[in-house]
């Protein structure tokens, strides 16, 4: 719970001082351009989708973070009114979530 909190708040920074792509296309456009720094994954995502963007992460050389709340939880904790299953970070800004030891 308290690692959760963390990280809602680390992504919350993300959202306000940094750059980040909502949604499964734009998250695998950045992956395959190479923008995308890290990737963060909802629990309730398709496993198809979820393994599709596994296996361009690691082509990428990216991290990926499981999220572990649901799609509604990972979109409210971005301060959006919509799920979100997929996100992509291009651009951390203030927060430290990159460094932060957030693998699971």
């Amino acid at each position: 719970k308290k690692q959760q909190d963390s990280m809602n708040s680390r992504l919350k920074l993300v959202m306000k001082s940094g750059k980040a792509m909502l949604g499964y296309k734009a998250s695998v456009k950045a992956l395959r351009k190479g923008k995308a720094k890290m990737v963060l994954v909802a629990s309730n995502c398709p496993h198809l989708r979820k393994s599709e963007v596994e296996y361009l992460a690691m082509l990428a050389k990216t991290q990926v973070h499981h999220y572990a709340g649901d799609n509604t939880a990972m979109g409210t904790a971005c301060g959006k009114f919509f799920n979100c299953s997929v996100l992509s970070i291009t651009d951390a800004g203030d927060s430290d979530i990159l460094t932060s030891g957030t693998k699971e």
